[in-house]
């Protein structure tokens, strides 16, 4: 009768995992093989918010829409400037693109206090799960760009979309880098620091303030306008608003500048996230 360590030797593995040394490591094969359970997370995170509602995915519509209500009457009330666009298109322009890059960065933040019962049970990339999110937000912003069409199409005559719409792909791509960059890093702190779960909400409302969404950069002063440009959705959202509406205070090198923060970030967040990978079962 054979015994236990004879019938492991007798076995053949179809996969052996080994702890890696590295930071850096993306493994974009090990993620491709695992795009059915992207796919899984992607359907939970969708069907879990509005499971059991009475209009489901409507509220990603209602959401947006009463909220550009609420601005275009405060905006009138304070006589914002708008560049000379419908003041419901300019402030709906702005929420759809700053709604993506918050949904991304609160819900990835969340990543590793979420989903701590499944990572402690079963192996498969970790980044799977703040991708997935990616992902369902994408969903979520297709359909609020939908609600701008019929607005662009009434007020046509007062904007001048342009060949700039062409770079609306590279636009989503930055932003998405952006939210899951920060959003590693959060969820990596939040480990030990549960606090930041709070601050996050706190910090995207004021951050919304201070990125042109209720009012137009070029009403800046232009000697704090260099101030604003630090801020890098700040050309990315005026990019957006010129290539639907026409409109828009951004330069190129303003425009390298974001990209290139949205890979910086994103590394950044790669390696916060690797390292808090190795040993939070033990932490959380």
């Amino acid at each position: 009768m054979a015994t236990m360590e004879e019938r492991n030797n007798d076995q053949e593995w179809t996969k052996i995992i080994n702890p890696s040394e590295s930071l850096f490591r993306f493994n974009f094969r090990e993620l491709w093989q695992y795009r059915d359970l992207i796919v899984l997370f992607v359907k939970r995170d969708f069907v879990s918010v509005y499971k059991q509602t009475v209009l489901g995915p409507l509220w990603h519509i209602i959401q947006p829409l009463f909220t550009t209500v609420v601005f275009v009457i405060l905006g009138s009330f304070a006589k914002i400037p708008t560049d000379d666009v419908p003041r419901i298109l300019f402030y709906l322009t702005g929420i759809v693109l700053w709604n993506y890059f918050a949904s991304c960065l609160t819900k990835t933040s969340g990543t590793f206090i979420g989903s701590a019962q499944i990572f402690g049970k079963v192996y498969f990339p970790r980044l799977t799960v703040p991708i997935s999110v990616i992902v369902s937000n994408l969903i979520s912003f297709f359909l609020q760009f939908l609600l701008i069409i019929p607005f662009l199409i009434y007020y046509r005559s007062s904007i001048h979309p342009n060949l700039y719409m062409l770079s609306i792909p590279l636009i989503i791509v930055v932003i998405a880098m952006m939210g899951l960059g920060f959003g590693l890093v959060v969820s990596s702190l939040t480990i030990k620091y549960r606090d930041l779960v709070f601050l996050i909400a706190f910090g995207v409302q004021l951050g919304m303030y201070v990125t042109p969404i209720i009012y137009p950069l070029s009403m800046v002063p232009i000697k704090y306008q260099l101030l604003m440009s630090f801020n890098p959705i700040s050309s990315i959202i005026e990019m957006f608003r010129y290539a639907m509406l026409g409109k828009g205070t951004f330069t190129l090198l303003s425009i390298i500048y974001s990209c290139a923060f949205s890979i910086v970030i994103l590394v950044t967040g790669i390696l916060f996230f690797n390292q808090a990978e190795r040993n939070f079962v033990d932490t959380v």
